[in-house]
């Protein structure tokens, strides 16, 4: 008898995005940073010295693992170029409209011969509670004890989201300090992410929303 066939999300380890917060299958609880760069081949000698030295100093500092993942993709220049398009049609110069249009086919050449790349640096901070239900879904419907179990472990899940932020903060403080600036991602950059992570080959834009009322 053949095996049945793994449904796609059990290679997924996001149980839930929660409050902007990622809970993973096992439990685990983690924020996203989005984060800046340094051109750090530009700055002079002592600079370098001096961000190596607040970054060991920064790392010092904290008591908890940190991910840096770096993410490339392919840039989608089609919106770039519909855009263009669109300029042209409301020029009245011939000769700006001819400029505009060479303009754009040079674009077209040039990515189709050269992939032009984007990158997005991320931190991922992490937070492991010692307790936390995440086995049944959050839009449930619950029996009433089941409800006071689930009241509990929102709670629960509020002081665990707390202890996460506290890191986030920490993080964001120690590298702002070396130049480099962080915003934490919402619920909705995250689902963005994370189709983008899971489907590297759709260029077409933001991922489908799912209704889930």
């Amino acid at each position: 008898m053949p095996k049945a066939q793994a449904a796609t999300q059990d290679f997924v380890s996001i149980k839930d995005i929660r409050d902007d917060v990622i809970i993973q299958k096992n439990g685990q609880m983690c924020m996203l940073l989005l984060a800046s760069s340094i051109n750090f081949a530009l700055k002079s000698l002592d600079e370098q010295k001096a961000i190596l030295m607040q970054f060991q100093q920064f790392l010092n500092t904290i008591d908890f693992s940190l991910q840096i993942y770096i993410q490339s993709r392919k840039l989608n220049i089609e919106p770039y170029l519909e855009l263009l398009q669109s300029l042209e049609v409301k020029q009245d110069n011939d000769l700006m409209r001819i400029q505009l249009r060479e303009y754009m086919e040079f674009i077209s050449s040039f990515t189709r011969d050269v992939d032009v790349m984007s990158k997005n640096f991320f931190i991922v901070v992490p937070y492991s509670p010692t307790k936390l239900n995440i086995t049944r879904g959050i839009t449930s419907m619950f029996s009433q004890s089941q409800k006071q179990s689930s009241s509990q472990n929102d709670l629960q899940f509020e002081e665990h989201r707390i202890q996460l932020e506290q890191r986030v903060d920490m993080v964001s403080e120690g590298l702002a300090r070396i130049g480099v600036r962080t915003i934490s991602l919402g619920k909705d950059d995250l689902v963005e992410l994370f189709y983008h992570l899971y489907n590297p080959a759709d260029m077409t834009g933001s991922a489908p929303i799912v209704d889930n009322r």
